[in-house]
């Protein structure tokens, strides 16, 4: 990205975030330094869905393209599969705009945006986890990764396939793959949706889940959930459940997110860590 256009897109959503540690990028084990420093990140952890005063928040101008945006990849998903759609690449995306007319080309506008948001460093908006997927365009290869059947979901094969299939032989049929293998373009949406949802604070969508590029789910983690728990997989209600006990006792409970994380996410008992 340009830094006229870093210029530009932090004169939006920035209103002056303050980092104990600059504005360079921050690795795992430094989060502790900078949140450290801050007596208010536990609170705002603890409140995740709330908003707060150092959040960083998209303008009026801003929120109305963020809205147009996430629509036209709503239509690529629905365009391509939901299945596929976790190993969908961002050229792929914009090709799949550009053939298929009830999604309609990716405008200049539009395809900014993106990079903006996709090369925006995460630790202004207070997430503090590692960078994994560095371009826009990195793709997941299709021979890497296999579809787990009755799930619709994709994961990598070796330590991630063997990950999950030991959770299945020890738990049996009452656990379920929620969530596997997110590219760039899936990670995007889930965030985008989750900005609309927050009004435009990109801060508050950043303490759900990673910014894109810096989710593990790129790379090797995955989701895991109680059968017939719907939604509330993706809760801390999770926790309470017999699946995530038998996690625990049988040693899987190795969590990307876990209570007191110094990553600027919330608790996440549902995702398992690989990478």
């Amino acid at each position: 990205m340009s830094e006229v256009s870093r210029r530009q897109f932090l004169s939006v959503v920035g209103r002056g975030l303050a980092c104990a540690a600059g504005s360079a990028f921050l690795p795992e084990s430094m989060a502790a330094v900078v949140t450290s420093f801050d007596s208010g990140y536990f609170d705002r952890i603890r409140r995740f869905s709330d908003n707060h005063a150092t959040d960083i928040h998209l303008d009026e101008a801003e929120i109305a393209l963020l809205k147009r945006v996430a629509a036209r990849i709503r239509r690529v998903q629905n365009t391509v599969g939901y299945g596929n759609f976790g190993i969908v690449g961002f050229d792929q995306m914009v090709r799949v705009g550009k053939r298929y007319s009830r999604v309609e080309r990716f405008d200049d506008q539009e395809l900014q945006f993106l990079e903006r948001i996709f090369y925006e460093d995460a630790s202004r908006l207070g997430f503090y986890g590692t960078k994994v997927l560095y371009r826009l365009t990195d793709e997941i290869p299709n021979k890497a990764v296999v579809k787990v059947p009755r799930t619709g979901q994709f994961l990598y094969k070796g330590e991630s396939l063997e990950t999950y299939e030991r959770i299945k032989a020890a738990i049996g049929d009452d656990v379920v793959l929620t969530s596997g293998v997110r590219g760039v373009v899936k990670q995007m949406y889930l965030y985008l949706n989750k900005a609309v949802r927050t009004g435009g604070n990109l801060s508050r969508a950043s303490r759900s889940l990673a910014p894109p590029g810096y989710s593990f789910h790129g790379v090797g983690d995955f989701d895991v959930g109680k059968r017939g728990f719907g939604r509330a997989n993706f809760t801390e209600r999770f926790a309470k459940t017999d699946v995530y006990r038998c996690l625990v006792d049988r040693g899987f409970a190795t969590l990307r997110y876990p209570q007191g994380n110094l990553l600027g996410v919330r608790y996440e008992p549902w995702h398992i860590k690989v990478v």
